[in-house]
């Protein structure tokens, strides 16, 4: 009697196991293509609409999809906050980690935890690729009379900000730290757009970690009729078209304690325009989006477009990316500790 009754039992049993893996396989099979096909992905922008990331992430979204297994759609949202703060803590702690997710925050947030108060690990994001290398700039509008150098660190004046770790506290609070500039440094607007109307409105002077190829694809009417004034560069080389008379930061250090704390600050320059998704994403799909994102880098079409709105493409891969993060995160503490100090507004 017990093997009449044991026997269906345990094929029940059998019967119920196998429906489960039955389940489980094809979840666990699921391709890259099975997992994108009909799919939207969420493209959150740290910053305001017209902005230069913003810019850079609707046309990426535009041409990337089709690089991608399955051709998903890419909806571009803007999240602006804190100087991009807002999306990174998004992307790193909120959103889901199954590639149905990733976009762009500013360049200086994955060194922020260093230097600031944010609450991640810049090494723990998933990281797509990085379209341009950066040349930031501090600007004033003509009329606030800060035309130079000397200015900046002889005169008062005013600029604008986002939010701690953005670039344009981060580079003000570095002139006025590190080299005694007689700034004041209103910050809290969305986003850089807003930055530029109030300057233009003549509330404060201007701004700095301005990219040189937003300033000329946003604003090229200001450089045109000379309706701002370039006063310096933060990067450790120039570009090739930016004015001879406007110097490199590195050529203002006069001592190698402010040589050292500019390294920290302008290694994120070579970070540029990051995306990236959140931690832990899928392999094969964080392989996808990489291979997509390189792809979509040499897309003529898309190189034709930037080339037609002024945008630098000058890429990096998401493995470049982790392994300049690494080498930042091993800076020693001592140095990392003056580069903190440096940019306390």
């Amino acid at each position: 009697m017990r093997l009449f009754y044991a026997r269906p039992f345990a094929g029940a049993c059998l019967i119920s196991v196998l429906s489960v893996i039955a389940v489980a396989v094809p979840a666990a099979a699921q391709s890259v293509e099975e997992f994108y096909k009909g799919r939207t992905i969420q493209m959150p922008i740290g910053f305001s609409a017209g902005s230069g990331y913003d810019i850079y992430a609707r046309l990426l979204a535009r041409f990337m999809s089709k690089h991608i297994p399955g051709n998903p759609t890419i909806i571009p949202q803007n999240m602006p906050g804190a100087g991009s703060q807002r999306a990174a803590q998004y992307l790193y702690s909120v959103a889901p980690k199954d590639g149905s997710v990733f976009g762009t925050i500013s360049r200086s947030m994955p060194v922020e935890p260093l230097l600031g108060d944010a609450k991640f690990d810049g090494r723990q994001f998933t990281w797509i690729g990085n379209i341009a290398d950066n040349n930031s700039l501090c600007a004033t509008w003509h009329t606030a009379g800060i035309k130079n150098w000397s200015d900046v660190v002889t005169k008062p004046f005013v600029l604008g900000g986002q939010g701690p770790g953005s670039d344009l506290d981060n580079f003000a609070s570095l002139l006025k730290n590190v080299f005694g500039a007689k700034l004041k440094l209103v910050s809290g607007y969305p986003g850089g757009s807003e930055v530029n109307l109030a300057t233009e409105r003549r509330e404060i002077d201007g701004r700095c970690g301005w990219s040189w190829d937003s300033i000329k694809s946003t604003k090229p009417e200001w450089l045109r009729d000379k309706k701002i004034d370039l006063l310096v560069v933060f990067a450790f080389e120039k570009a090739a078209d930016i004015p001879a008379d406007v110097p490199l930061i590195m050529d203002k250090a006069q001592t190698e304690e402010q040589r050292q704390i500019l390294r920290v600050h302008l290694a994120a320059q070579a970070l540029g325009r990051p995306f990236a998704a959140p931690p832990g994403i899928p392999e094969d799909r964080k392989a996808a989006l990489r291979a997509a994102f390189d792809a979509t880098m040499k897309d003529k079409e898309f190189v034709a477009e930037t080339n037609r709105v002024r945008l630098e493409v000058s890429p990096s891969t998401g493995a470049q990316i982790d392994k300049l993060l690494a080498d930042i995160y091993a800076t020693p503490a001592g140095v990392i500790a003056k580069a903190k100090d440096a940019v306390k507004n």
